[in-house]
């Protein structure tokens, strides 16, 4: 690499440039040397984004001790070019030189996209990064897409603009954001949105391996993690292939039982909306929608959920849709497959009743 090009924490912003140009780049996430799968569900968007620019798809992973473990869980997602940091002080994660190594990445590499995942760590880094270049970010889009975008006030008409869609407003509305001037056009996604998935085309899987020090201030290690941990997993909501969802037509916390053994009985697990949440009759882990879970189950089961766009924005993909509702008018009848009228209490006990007795 050239020295002319390195970049020891002096931070500048990257000239505002218009139109395509630029690969589309995913921050690859990392616990030890295994890949978080919201980075391998962004990697699967990148590859559609960047194939609809004409551009490459590039990646970045930092860590340590990860050369030669991380390749194989990166580039089957259709990455043409891996940038692989690798040194002791890079994990656990620290904000610092995370950020030192994208910011000073971007400027020579010049991206138009960059996609993270909706994390804590993707949270922490993203507006960092966007701050550093004056770009912008979006964050928990539950869409990305490709379009045009004129603007009426000067006249002008910009092609092939990244549409960062999310709920807005308390999930009142969907709002598309645009940034039209400055690159790279960067989004936070949260895991679940996307659905990951093997790239069976051509692509190049060239890998490199930088010199952490030319893009890294030693200042930057200042801050040391003493201890890492990391709690395992309570459930498998976001994999289970059966959903049991409860809102606040559940009534109480009790109400959440009869949820509860019905999932045992189907196998599934249960969720809840933000209102059930919020009252506190289920754990926030639980929670789908635009602040909770996205999930792609092949039966969901609504069980007195109302169905406002930001609980429907963590489930609208769903195989089958039940929705069980004392409102025949519920927002969520709308979304779904069939539709059961009554309440919780007549329905979810006669659902469990019959599928004890034929799923033996």
């Amino acid at each position: 690499m050239d020295d002319k090009q390195m970049n020891t924490g002096v931070t500048t912003p990257l000239s505002p440039r218009r139109g395509a140009g630029g690969e589309v780049f995913v921050y690859i996430e990392i616990e030890g040397t295994e890949v978080r799968e919201v980075s391998q569900e962004l990697l699967t968007k990148g590859r559609k984004l960047a194939g609809e620019l004409g551009v490459e798809l590039h990646a970045v992973v930092i860590g340590t001790g990860i050369k030669g473990k991380v390749e194989e869980q990166i580039l089957p997602y259709g990455v043409d070019k891996l940038f692989v940091f690798d040194a002791p002080e890079l994990f656990p994660y620290t904000s610092a030189p995370h950020t030192d190594i994208v910011v000073n990445l971007f400027k020579e590499e010049q991206p138009q996209i960059c996609l993270m995942g909706a994390t804590v760590i993707g949270r922490d880094l993203g507006p960092r990064v966007s701050s550093s270049l004056t770009s912008g970010l979006t964050a928990d889009c539950t869409q990305l897409e490709i379009g045009p975008y004129e603007d009426k006030k000067s006249g002008k008409t910009y092609e092939q603009l990244l549409y960062q869609i999310r709920p807005a407003f308390g999930g009142n509305i969907v709002a598309t954001i645009v940034n039209p001037d400055h690159r790279p056009q960067m989004a936070t996604v949260r895991s679940g949105v996307m659905q990951k998935a093997v790239y069976e085309g051509p692509c190049k899987k060239e890998v490199v391996y930088p010199e952490v020090g030319k893009y890294v201030s030693p200042e930057a290690f200042v801050v040391r993690v003493l201890d890492h941990h990391v709690e395992a997993a309570k459930h498998n909501l976001k994999g289970a292939p059966i959903v049991v969802a409860g809102g606040y037509g559940v009534g109480s916390k009790e109400g959440f039982d009869s949820l509860f053994e019905l999932a045992k009985v189907l196998h599934g697990e249960v969720g809840g909306s933000r209102a059930a949440v919020d009252a506190g009759w289920i754990d926030n882990d639980r929670q789908i929608g635009q602040t909770g879970v996205t999930v792609h189950p092949k039966v969901y089961i609504a069980c007195g959920i109302s169905g406002q766009i930001q609980h429907i924005a963590g489930m609208q993909d769903s195989g089958i849709i039940i929705s069980i509702n004392s409102d025949p008018d519920a927002p969520i009848n709308k979304i779904a497959d069939y539709v059961i009228t009554g309440t919780v209490e007549e329905v979810v006990p006669k659902m469990i009743k019959y599928y004890r007795q034929n799923s033996k």
